[in-house]
């Protein structure tokens, strides 16, 4: 039986860290899935903007050889997305593991038996980085 993988993320200016989670991810499951939050949803949650507009985001998620489909993220409800792409294996960095947010996730997915793999956050690299170095030039 095959087994489908899904992740989220911005992707906005897209490094190591994101390229080490993908290719993580896929070595965990045979389908890798990854939900690409759209330009309103990352205004709404993180009050910016990305850099690199919604499709072009898809188009080099998508380019990737370790993904093999790329769909929106219009919101954060992990379970309105498990309904409509029915993944085994749902994979978020580590930074987010003991949160209530996470714990709450864990248990909703126990019940549908989907299990949710925690991969390093990369420290030493993030977007969030990347655009203060941006905007200092």
């Amino acid at each position: 039986m095959k087994t489908i993988g899904y992740t989220t993320g911005v992707f906005d200016l897209f490094h190591i860290g994101h390229l080490n989670v993908l290719k993580r991810a896929r070595l965990e499951c045979d389908h890798l899935i990854v939900g690409i939050s759209t330009d309103e949803l990352s205004m709404q949650s993180k009050g910016k903007t990305p850099i690199i507009p919604f499709q072009e985001r898809m188009d080099i998620v998508e380019a990737i050889k370790f993904v093999d489909e790329v769909v929106p993220q219009v919101n954060y409800d992990k379970f309105e997305a498990w309904n409509n792409l029915r993944f085994d294996r749902m994979f978020v960095g580590d930074d987010w593991k003991g949160s209530q947010k996470w714990n709450n996730y864990e248990l909703q997915f126990s019940n549908v038996g989907v299990e949710i793999l925690y991969f390093p956050y990369t420290k030493h690299t993030s977007s969030t980085k990347l655009r203060e170095i941006l905007n200092k030039i």
